[in-house]
């Protein structure tokens, strides 16, 4: 039986939810709030299953708040560009990731803005990295964390398993 996962902004929860069938259209109403615009989340199934298959990658068990057609979208569009990217051209590398964040709707990370930034205006990304240290997969992009007035915390998990 195929899962889909979905976020509530109202209640910032994310719900499980199980279909008979594959249904990637349907839309279901939050359990809780009875709202009906969930947002359709990458899951930590598809995301795991997918970065699991190569060697050495594991699952982070992240769950993403995005919007995944947005996403998916976004590395379609940006797809061939990425194939003909001078590897020896930081700066291309770095407009590709700007440019991709902001097709895919995700805000960079502090620590990753600043990177970009700093690789655009020319930085050596060897004595970058040197100076700033591995940029860590949480620090990629920005989420809630509730640290300030106006954001949310990060979504809490309903752990029942829905009918969709």
């Amino acid at each position: 039986m195929p899962m889909y996962e979905f976020y509530c902004r109202e209640c910032n929860r994310i719900y499980t939810f199980y279909s008979r069938t594959i249904d990637t259209e349907k839309m279901p109403a939050c359990p809780k709030c009875n709202r009906p615009d969930l947002e359709r989340l990458v899951s930590r199934f598809a995301v795991g299953s997918r970065l699991g298959s190569e060697e050495g990658a594991e699952d982070t068990g992240a769950d993403l708040p995005v919007d995944a057609s947005r996403m998916e979208h976004a590395m379609d569009a940006l797809a061939s560009e990425a194939e003909g990217i001078d590897e020896n051209n930081p700066r291309e590398t770095a407009n590709l990731m700007r440019r991709f964040s902001a097709l895919a709707g995700l805000k960079l990370g502090d620590k990753m803005e600043d990177a970009i930034a700093r690789i655009e205006a020319g930085a050596d990304p060897e004595s970058l990295e040197q100076e700033m240290g591995d940029i860590d997969e949480k620090d990629l992009f920005k989420f809630g964390t509730g640290a300030s007035p106006g954001r949310r915390a990060a979504p809490g998990r309903d752990e029942t398993l829905y009918e969709m």
